[in-house]
């Protein structure tokens, strides 16, 4: 899930992001069709009622968190968007306690507060006058609401049940993924930037449809089928090791002091809110 990373720094470089993540999502569509279109047809009927919460899950999981990080690689590092990324399980936890009823104890709150005042940390770069003056970096705030947009995406996915196998529903989902892009894909051709047609542009699109989000989505649903929204989304503490490495490694980014900061206050912050989750 972590090469999506270098995609948002490196793709982007070449390609327009609207663009990269509509056309990543259509061609992983169109990989996985011939796998499952003699299902979909023959059990349509099956289904239909969840076309709706397909398109809502195609739009948060493929279209937000697909957009947001290219959006970001323009204009923050790798090393911010893998920590700020990582936050996501705080936000998975408090849309589960909203929405669907775990309680909370006050230590849990206590994480989500340390856990969102580390993001706030890395995004103002330890600068309160940043923060007091409203000046941030916008590649940070798109990567603040990729992680919020992955929140909903793993709760919903788990909460609502489908009678779609996996790959199934995730060729659906990707579908919808790309028609929620698709608007926002032209005006970015017609008013902002037109897309290159070249090899850089094939490269790029192959493996964001191939690494991050087939073999990735795939086995990130299985195991949050499985595991349930709360367990899988601890895969993305890792966001920020992955993070740090790809950066220092293909991008020479390093790390800073803020950035070490911000990263101990998230894993405290997470391990408080992970302590004896209960639902009412």
């Amino acid at each position: 899930m972590a090469s999506n990373l270098v995609i948002a720094r490196g793709g982007t470089e070449l390609i327009p992001p609207i663009s990269l993540a509509f056309w990543r999502w259509t061609l992983c569509f169109f990989i996985l069709l011939p796998f499952t279109l003699n299902y979909l047809k023959k059990n349509f009927n099956k289904f239909r009622s969840e076309l709706i919460k397909l398109f809502v899950l195609g739009f948060l999981g493929c279209g937000i968190c697909g957009a947001f990080p290219f959006l970001a690689g323009k204009t923050t590092t790798i090393v911010n968007m893998g920590i700020i990324y990582s936050s996501s399980p705080i936000f998975i936890i408090l849309i589960s306690a909203i929405f669907f009823r775990e309680r909370l104890s006050n230590s849990q709150y206590s994480g989500i507060l340390i856990c969102l005042l580390g993001v706030i940390l890395i995004i103002i770069k330890a600068n309160i006058n940043l923060l007091i003056n409203l000046k941030f970096t916008i590649g940070d705030l798109w990567m603040l609401g990729a992680s919020i947009g992955w929140a909903l995406y793993t709760v919903y996915l788990f909460h609502w049940k489908s009678k779609l196998p996996l790959l199934q529903r995730f060729t659906l989902i990707s579908m919808f993924g790309a028609i929620s892009l698709l608007p926002f894909f032209i005006f970015e051709e017609i008013y902002i930037l037109k897309t290159s047609y070249d090899l850089n542009f094939l490269f790029w699109v192959l493996f964001a449809a191939l690494s991050p989000s087939i073999i990735a989505f795939l086995l990130f649903n299985f195991v949050n089928n499985k595991l349930g929204a709360s367990i899988t989304g601890s895969v993305l503490y890792l966001y920020t090791v992955y993070g740090a490495v790809y950066g220092f490694l293909f991008f020479n980014e390093r790390l800073e002091i803020y950035h070490l900061a911000g990263t101990l206050m998230v894993f405290i912050g997470i391990f408080l809110v992970k302590k004896n989750v209960k639902k009412a």
